[in-house]
Order: C-alpha cells, then structure tokens, then sequence
C-alpha cells in the first residue's frame, strides 16, 4: 500500500502533518486527537461515532463555520478548532 503525502494543518494551535485526501476524522483521531468537542450543557467530551455524518459528536469549527469531520477530507493549510458554546445545534444533551 502506497503512503500518502502529508500536508499541514493545525488544530487548536497545534501543528499536524495529516495524510493528504484521508477522511478528516479518521487522520485527527490517529494523530491522537480524541476530543473534539464539549458538549453545551455538561462540557462533556465529544469525538467521532458513527463515521457517517448521522451523529454529529464530530464536530469540528473551520474558518469560522462548524462542520462534521467525518464529511471532510484533509486539506493543506486547515485551521481547525474545536467549536466555542459547544459545538453547533446538534447537541442532544
């Protein structure tokens, strides 16, 4: 299996070298990254689920916008953060 080129991106600040094309969510996680929200009205920890798009535990800010990570593939250059007032409107809690 041929290793992908990485690109950098950051997440809260942090630098990372991410698999170019790979699923967002899936790269965050094997760099280590495995919270990727707190949920509004506990602040309890949130990262992906279901890998589908379905739950939304895997949301993640992007210039400015609150997006799915498992919809996204990484890109160079990403300035990713983890969503302030936790996390967007999907929050069931």
């Amino acid at each position: 299996m041929e290793k992908k080129p990485t690109v950098q991106v950051t997440f809260d600040g942090q630098r990372l070298d991410l698999p170019e094309g790979e699923n967002l969510a899936a790269a965050l996680l094997a760099a280590g990254i495995q919270t990727f929200r707190h949920t509004a009205k506990t602040g309890a920890p949130r990262g992906p689920f279901c890998m589908m798009g379905a739950c939304f535990d895997c949301l993640i800010e992007i210039d400015g916008t609150v997006r799915q990570a498992c919809m996204l593939e990484v890109q160079p250059g990403l300035q990713i953060a983890r969503p302030s007032a936790g996390g967007g409107d999907h929050d069931p809690e």
